[in-house]
């Protein structure tokens, strides 16, 4: 058996970190290496799911309550206004293989990532 991801040590409380917001499934953190004003960070509780890929074919209903907390807290933190990301694979910048999705906004420039 692997070892547990950072979220699931986070998550079980054997890593410090301040969750910001918990639904049955879910639950968001804030990135420790942020990469705009806002960066948090939405994690389905279950480490079943690799990536973005695996989640929206095994549980497109927990994959639609992660983009739901991502808007619930883009409402609180950024007027609405993000971005949300899944990194899917090292070379695309993945690192934790426990599905997640970044929440970036608060001021981004408009050259970064394009339309």
């Amino acid at each position: 058996m692997s070892e547990p991801s950072i979220f699931t040590r986070i998550l079980e409380g054997e890593i410090p970190s301040e969750i910001i917001a918990e639904t049955e499934n879910v639950f968001a953190i804030r990135d420790i290496s942020p990469k705009a004003p806002v960066h948090l960070l939405v994690i389905p509780k279950s480490a079943e799911y690799r990536n973005v890929v695996e989640l929206a074919a095994g549980d497109p209903a927990l994959l639609a309550e992660v983009v739901a907390l991502a808007d619930r807290l883009a409402a609180e933190h950024t007027n609405g206004q993000f971005r949300l990301i899944f990194n899917t694979g090292p070379e695309a910048g993945q690192t934790v293989f426990h599905v997640h999705a970044h929440v970036l906004g608060g001021g981004l420039s408009e050259g970064s990532m394009g339309a």
